[in-house]
């Protein structure tokens, strides 16, 4: 697990955590260093190399379902969609997330996968509608809307998600434009133009024959979460049930996949 080190110093010391492999780092104003460090980096080598006989270690705090470890929320850019932390300043149209549990902080490949698709697809083929499925934090959702979507409904399992899902919608002014259902692709009636699943595999896999029937005719289905491991797997299973492949995008060892009903 990776722990937090705070340490006197400043650009050279940062420098030297960064070389030890530091996850992240930032210098403060009370000149002192802060940084994250992976658990195979022991504290002991850290104060040896700074010669320092003690080293204030304390917990980390993973995002992400602990894959995404930062000091704290930053800014994101991904082509025309900004994602700022919630309280700090932002030009007009940017989006807004509180940090929380929820899963989603546009930091995690998976996500920033979907990002980069939802901005280019939504530029040249615009939605009327999207169906979010596993909606998380609802990153994807609010970014939906904020380029244009008329309308979002998220589906998840987890309650804490739909809570904070409608806390970040109603921190962006949207929350009138998202519907939030408990439940999986079985728990809503009707169809959308584009459905999102962001979610892992195994449940990606599983939902396939309930999750195709929430799609529209000709209507695009993006499926993300995908270790490139299982990447067949999971096209195959969209694709015994009707769906076409058009799209494949990679990233740290994570794949999305783009769709299309053949029907």
């Amino acid at each position: 697990m990776p722990y937090r080190i705070d340490i006197p110093g400043g650009s050279a010391e940062f420098e030297q955590l960064i070389e030890l492999g530091a996850l992240d780092a930032e210098l403060a104003d009370t000149g002192s260093v802060a940084a994250l460090m992976p658990d195979s980096v022991h504290p002991g080598q850290v104060a040896r190399t700074f010669g320092l006989a003690h080293l204030s270690v304390t917990p980390a705090l993973g995002r992400d379902a602990d894959s995404v470890w930062v000091l704290r929320p930053r800014p994101i850019q991904v082509g025309r969609i900004r994602i700022v932390p919630a309280g700090s300043d932002a030009p007009s149209g940017a989006l807004r997330l509180l940090d929380t549990p929820a899963f989603g902080t546009g930091l995690h490949p998976t996500t920033a996968l979907c990002l980069e698709w939802l901005d280019e697809a939504l530029a040249s083929d615009p939605a009327d509608s999207v169906l979010d499925v596993g909606i998380g934090s609802g990153v994807l959702a609010v970014a939906a809307l904020t380029l244009g979507v008329r309308r979002v409904h998220g589906i998840d399992i987890d309650d804490e998600a739909l809570r904070v899902a409608a806390e970040n919608a109603r921190l962006n002014g949207i929350e009138g434009r998202l519907d939030l259902t408990r439940g999986g692709p079985d728990a809503v009636t009707g169809t959308w133009p584009l459905v999102l699943a962001n979610v892992l595999a195994a449940p990606l896999i599983e939902m396939a024959p309930v999750l195709v029937r929430r799609i529209r005719h000709q209507g695009r289905l993006v499926l993300s979460g995908i270790p490139a491991a299982v990447e067949q797997n999971v096209s195959e299973a969209y694709t015994r049930v009707g769906m076409r492949q058009l799209h494949t995008r990679s990233r740290g060892g994570w794949v999305a996949l783009v769709m299309r009903a053949g029907w």
